[in-house]
């Protein structure tokens, strides 16, 4: 599996990644979501913030809980 997989349907976008840490994951997806930003630009178009929502999920809870704080 490659580390970003993007699927459209509609007007609906999922961004998919994996990485050997919570700080990696998220260093993809903030480089994979420029990129969608730029695109966006290019074709007039915007996505609504409001209604977007990330959602992690690790094996690795420890990890996570210790970035929320």
């Amino acid at each position: 599996m490659a580390r970003i997989e993007v699927v459209a349907f509609a007007d609906d976008l999922i961004v998919v990644t994996r990485g050997e840490s919570v700080r990696a994951v998220e260093n993809y997806v903030n480089a994979e979501l420029s990129k969608i930003t730029l695109w966006s630009k290019n074709n007039k178009t915007k996505f609504n913030e409001k209604k977007s929502r990330v959602m992690l999920v690790s094996r690795r809870k420890q990890e996570y809980y210790r970035l929320l704080k």
